[in-house]
């Protein structure tokens, strides 16, 4: 069968399908590509692969994607092996202009030689070129000069290819090499300094993936932390969550749909476990942390038929049909509220955006997923959304603290509704 022929007649929502490749038909690059997701980065809704154009925000203004396809004039097209490199590892373009950190260089500088070498061929070789110039930034002069980058490489950049561990087991290693080196992890759920660097680049250090803000979305602590963290998480449960974007206590949302619907389902199961062993061995930020026990007061109120407060009124008329009264939901599916990580998390962010503004659809390998959070920024006021999510963060010993309309109304402003936006795009 003609694999990428076949994919190329593949679509769906709008978009181009995601890869049904079986493991066997895929080749090391590509299976680098995607362990990268380089895709959900470097591409646009409805768009072709890795042909660039994505809006990405910046503490000095938004910047977009650009176009990484092998054609000569708008894409990598001339790039030779050691330009390849220099970009991906060193984050210097072609013609020496440095690239924003918003490009996970500091974290590809760990990939090994002959990793880059298998994706330049990949991009190289099996990518379809696609003619698209790249955006210019909309970052101010002079804010928008790049040479400031190359002093902030020395100071925040951990030069040199990933060296495994003494003493850790070779799939721990593995595991550190994909979440610390090529998967990025840290790009998104290490907190930021004032000079937008990732504050620990790896496990030697307590802040790294200890949890960040990010589009809106508060990206969840990776670390062993009790309640906000993966504490309460098996191997098997984060291997699950990898696999399906569910499991028993969550569904995945945010920019993390991206990673479930082109990266983390395509990993073998090796790599999987890898990921899964490295994560766990980290250790909590708070490790004396009371950890957090279901309260039935709530249920109890909630079945009583004189709900308290429009917080609870509100959860009865609009929530409890897929998160039920026990705020258990029906795992995998329909998350739990009680306990939810998320709703454990300080940051109520990704409760009032996912509230306001729904979930992306879950594609996993081409199958969409029959469930998903709709959006209530429509028939929810500013003051209403706050009361219900102030409720939920409460309810059932969640013991999380309350939500103002003001909160809700500056995220209202900041974001667009996401529901009808999915990316699933063939890697060639």
């Amino acid at each position: 069968m003609n694999w990428p022929n076949l994919l190329r007649g593949m679509a769906m929502l709008g978009v181009v399908a995601g890869s049904a490749l079986p493991a066997a038909a895929m080749d090391r690059g590509e299976y680098l590509a995607r362990a990268g997701d380089c895709v959900a980065c470097h591409s646009v809704p409805g768009g072709k692969a890795f042909a660039g154009g994505l809006k990405m925000g910046t503490p000095l203004g938004n910047i977009y994607a650009t176009n990484i396809t092998p054609d000569k004039e708008t894409g990598i097209g001339d790039y030779s092996l050691a330009d390849f490199d220099r970009a991906l590892r060193r984050g210097m373009a072609r013609d020496g202009h440095h690239l924003y950190p918003a490009m996970p260089y500091p974290s590809y500088a760990k990939l090994t030689d002959a990793d880059v070498a298998s994706l330049y061929e990949f991009f190289m070789k099996e990518v379809p070129p696609a003619r698209q110039a790249n955006r210019p930034s909309e970052i101010p002069w002079p804010l928008d000069m790049r040479w400031p980058i190359a002093l902030w490489n020395v100071v925040f950049m951990d030069r040199g290819v990933f060296q495994p561990r003494v003493g850790e087991s070779e799939t721990w290693n593995r595991g550190a090499y994909l979440v610390e080196g090529l998967g990025h992890c840290g790009a998104c759920h290490t907190p930021r300094g004032l000079a937008w660097n990732e504050e620990a680049l790896d496990s030697s250090r307590g802040k790294f993936l200890a949890g960040a803000m990010l589009d809106f979305w508060s990206a969840p602590n990776l670390r062993g932390d009790v309640n906000a963290g993966l504490g309460r998480w098996s191997k098997a449960d984060l291997v699950q969550y990898l696999k399906t974007g569910h499991n028993r206590d969550g569904a995945v949302f945010g920019s993390m749909i991206d990673v479930i619907n082109n990266s983390s389902p395509y990993l073998s199961d090796a790599d999987l476990d890898a990921v899964a062993t490295y994560l766990k061995s980290l250790q909590a930020t708070a490790p004396d942390e009371k950890p957090w026990a279901y309260d039935a007061a709530t249920t109890k109120m909630l079945r009583s038929g004189h709900p308290e407060g429009r917080g609870a009124a509100l959860y009865l008329g609009q929530c409890v049909s897929c998160h039920v009264d026990t705020g258990l939901g029906f795992a995998p599916f329909l998350p739990p509220l009680a306990g939810n990580p998320t709703l454990l998390d300080k940051d109520p962010s990704s409760l009032i955006n996912i509230v306001l503004n729904g979930s992306n659809q879950i594609v996993i390998k081409g199958v969409p997923d029959a469930y998903r959070m709709p959006q209530f920024r429509i028939n929810l006021s500013d003051q209403e959304i706050a009361d219900v999510v102030t409720f939920i963060r409460k309810g059932w010993g969640n013991g999380g603290s309350a939500v103002t309309a003001a909160d809700v109304a500056a995220m209202r402003k900041a974001t667009d509704p996401s529901s009808d936006r999915v990316v699933i795009l063939k890697m060639r």
